[in-house]
């Protein structure tokens, strides 16, 4: 028979002088836009602050994942390339391929 309450000890957190030990801290998660067909997929994507974003462009022409307020650039993606950023910033930011501007996506971070 299982102890309730050794159950209940190894599930709450141990804190001492303000310390919480036995506590992980939360990963940033990963999230992927790829470019195909001159549209970034999804163009609107909601993550947390500190995730990261992987653009993969599958499309026949060179892209740039570029946000319009400096949070992140991908640079030169050539066919079958990928780049990974971080969104540091909370905010919206509005991004777009800098050679083909008509593209167009934003990232949302909390």
């Amino acid at each position: 028979m299982r102890n309730p309450f050794l159950a209940i000890a190894l599930a709450v957190p141990l804190v001492i002088g303000g310390l919480a030990l036995g506590v992980v801290p939360a990963e940033a998660a990963g999230h992927t836009v790829t470019i195909e067909g001159h549209k970034f997929k999804p163009a609107k994507l909601t993550v947390a602050a500190g995730d990261t974003i992987t653009f993969i462009n599958q499309d026949s022409a060179p892209h740039t994942a570029t946000a319009n307020d400096g949070a992140f650039d991908t640079g030169r993606l050539s066919t079958g390339k990928r780049a990974t950023v971080t969104v540091s910033a909370a905010g919206a930011h509005a991004y777009i391929c800098k050679i083909h501007p008509s593209m167009k996506g934003t990232v949302t971070a909390h």
